[in-house]
């Protein structure tokens, strides 16, 4: 008797063949396969250039904006003034809100790295340490997020939408608690971890002069922004690109000819039939808009990528900005981080959970915007 995993892989490898090869034969019969090659080439290749390393430039300079506040407290001032906050809005110790700022500083995995230290741990109760994951992707990203809408034009939107951001959060956070401790109702009363001993003090003579921290800071943040930076270019490479190939058409004379950003439009196609539940969620006045939500569903950097081609389209409008920023938060690519974060944790089998907790916050985050637009436009 055969072993059942070769049966499974096999029907894993016909299904995978399957499906590459029904993509690609559908965008080769609409587009013609070398405009199709050509196209998914040259959209990649002006996806690299114009638009990652803008992003990776917004990364490293505030990366190293991220890290001076840190170095000189102002990371500590924030965490202080959250505190307060954590517990009525999210359910969680005060320390949490050092979470919400560092990941909101820099990317979504600074979460898993605090909940891995026992003594920031020792505050949480284990279904609060597991919501954690579901809390610091709310946030991730959310600095270069809003600086990056910002650089667009849109200058106040942005903000609306970190407001729906963080009403994500909570409905996503407190959806994953529920969702712990009814498979796990021990977690309830169960420190995630013992308080480690107080370490001693350090001796701060040798601390550096003002100046070295200062280039220290800068230069180390920088650095960490460049990582950052070069994190995202595969998701925009491959899922902006693929995302787009389905959401414009061809080109202005109604013909393909191989050229950057054309696509079958079938996305669009799609939304529009699907029209009335995607404008009273979100205030969608144009189907193309839907890429962008799709999108951040598994990278963030990815979705803001598909905004300056909206933009020049003149699909998008502040409410749009809004929403989008709101989903680009609170979702931050959440479906290609949960599994490695939770397992970084120890929890990988509730990644489904924390999924549909964090999708059921992210379509609220969006919503909450575009009600505050609406709001905002009838005074």
């Amino acid at each position: 008797m055969k072993p059942v995993f070769r049966k499974s892989r096999k029907s894993a490898g016909v299904w995978c063949l399957v499906i590459v090869l029904g993509i690609f034969t559908y965008l080769g019969l609409v587009m013609g396969p070398s405009n199709m090659l050509n196209t998914i080439m040259r959209t990649a290749h002006d996806l690299l250039l114009n638009t990652c390393f803008y992003l990776m430039a917004i990364c490293v300079l505030m990366g190293a904006l991220s890290q001076i506040l840190v170095e000189f407290g102002v990371v500590s001032l924030l965490e202080k003034i959250l505190r307060p906050l954590m517990k009525p809005l999210f359910n969680l110790p005060g320390v949490a809100s050092l979470g919400a700022v560092m990941t909101f500083l820099s990317d979504n995995p600074s979460i898993i790295t605090l909940a891995r230290d026992r003594r920031f741990a020792s505050y949480f109760r284990k279904y609060q340490l597991i919501s954690l994951t579901n809390f610091g992707t709310a946030f991730g990203m959310g600095l270069i997020v809003i600086v990056f809408m910002v650089g667009q034009g849109f200058y106040w939107e942005p903000f609306v939408g970190l407001f729906g951001s963080i009403v994500g959060a909570v409905i996503s956070t407190r959806l994953m608690q529920r969702a712990v401790l009814k498979e796990y109702p021990q977690f309830k009363e169960e420190w995630a971890a013992e308080m480690p001993a107080a370490d001693d003090e350090k001796d701060d003579e040798n601390k550096p002069s003002l100046f070295v921290r200062v280039i220290n800071a800068l230069l180390d943040g920088g650095k960490s922004g460049v990582d950052v930076g070069l994190a995202i270019i595969p998701g925009v490479l491959i899922i902006s690109t693929l995302v787009m190939l389905i959401t414009f058409g061809p080109s202005g004379s109604g013909a393909y000819t191989g050229g950057a950003y054309e696509g079958t439009a079938l996305l669009p196609w799609i939304a529009d039939k699907l029209d009335f539940i995607f404008d009273w969620m979100f205030g969608f006045k144009d189907p193309h808009l839907v890429a962008f939500p799709i999108t951040a569903l598994g990278a963030v950097g990815a979705a803001l990528s598909i905004i300056p081609n909206f933009i020049s389209q003149g699909w998008i409008d502040s409410n749009a900005i809004a929403v989008c920023t709101a989903i680009g938060m609170c979702w931050s690519g959440y479906f290609s981080t949960h599994t490695a974060m939770l397992d970084s944790i120890g929890y990988r089998k509730l990644t489904s959970k924390a999924i549909i907790a964090h999708t059921i916050g992210g379509l609220c985050a969006g919503m909450v915007a575009h009600f505050v637009m609406l709001f905002i436009g009838i005074f």
